[in-house]
């Protein structure tokens, strides 16, 4: 059986993509994880599978990556760690900086150095190694129109910290493509949400609040724009990237769900008024407040490529996705509530 490496495995979109392969039994998967606040073992619900293991520790420890690029032969790498809450790039850039750039080339080079006997030719065994290297749309800065859609050709304009980081990070796994042909895919994707994502985030924000009957926040005026993309749904596009995608090809994954910020936070309120009738009207908790520095105004994918090169796309519309959002996070709460 095959080694792939998942970093990241821990967290929000990793922990839902091994939730969802592991079971498959046609790989081994290692998951190495830090564990910082974003990392929850609770998460998995694969543990006890065979074909399973966890490895706590950081991505830019370099002795431990050489040592499991030893030990495990990774045929594939799948990248989701990352710093990635925009408000912490804020006040501390420093861990995004570490952690998205040094800790990407860290295992860029870990992979070139295992995979590759000199540029452009591979080592007997790995000519069909990938690493997938999952990125943000944010990279690509704010969208000036109603219009207007990301793609893959669109400009990088990082506008905070965050995007800043992860634009470096697409660049240095560019370079690799380019001046070494190591095969790796970048994926772009929209907001994600769904279940076990992090409590600081915007939809389990909202939810949360409006439970405990606490104001919600809401940035501005409420109108900035996101793409949402059910999690399971860009889990399955990471699949098919880093089994059919084009070594050195980006591919954006978007939900085709374009929605402001304040509609998010009402059509929530309106479902916890059906869900949880005792509490309503969950809608007068909204609370604006100051907006935050740089926030981008809009986002939108066009999946286009990805759609049509690899056979993808989203099976959810956000009115399915976040009922289901919805309901994994009242019974989270609840159960937390009875523990």
């Amino acid at each position: 059986m095959k080694n792939i490496l998942v970093t990241g495995g821990a967290g929000f979109i990793g922990s839902n993509f091994l939730n969802l392969y592991v079971p498959e039994n046609q790989y081994h998967f290692v998951n190495l994880d830090k564990l910082t606040y974003a990392g929850n073992l609770d998460n998995l619900e694969v543990s006890e599978h065979a074909n399973y293991s966890f490895v706590e520790g950081d991505i830019c420890d370099i002795e431990l990556l050489g040592d499991l690029f030893s030990t495990y032969q990774f045929e594939k790498v799948i990248h989701f760690a990352a710093e990635s809450h925009v408000d912490n790039s804020i006040t501390n850039p420093d861990a995004f900086i570490k952690t998205n750039i040094t800790g990407t080339f860290n295992l860029l080079h870990q992979a070139y150095l295992l995979w590759m006997e000199s540029p452009f030719k591979f080592r007997t065994g790995f000519e069909n190694s990938r690493f997938l290297h999952v990125s943000t749309d944010e990279v690509y800065g704010t969208l000036e129109n109603d219009e207007s859609l990301f793609t893959e050709e669109t400009p990088y304009a990082p506008n905070s910290p965050y995007s800043a980081s992860k634009a470096s990070s697409d660049m240095i796994a560019r370079s690799y493509f380019h001046t070494y042909g190591f095969p790796v895919i970048t994926t772009n994707c929209s907001n994600n949400y769904g279940p076990h994502q992090h409590d600081e985030k915007l939809i389990p924000t909202i939810i949360r609040k409006a439970i405990q009957k606490q104001p919600i926040p809401i940035y501005g005026d409420g109108k900035n724009v996101r793409d949402w993309l059910y999690v399971d749904d860009h889990c399955k596009g990471i699949h098919k990237a880093i089994h059919s995608g084009r070594p050195g090809e980006t591919y954006n994954i978007g939900g085709k769900n374009e929605r402001q910020n304040i509609y998010i936070a009402v059509r929530i309120c309106e479902l916890l008024d059906e869900l949880k009738p005792e509490q309503a009207p969950h809608q007068d908790l909204i609370n604006y407040v100051t907006d935050r520095p740089g926030h981008d105004f809009r986002y939108a994918i066009d999946a286009t490529k990805i759609e049509t090169e690899l056979g993808w796309e989203a099976e959810e519309t956000f009115e399915t996705g976040i009922l289901k959002t919805v309901n994994w996070y009242l019974e989270k709460y609840n159960q937390l509530q009875n523990s």
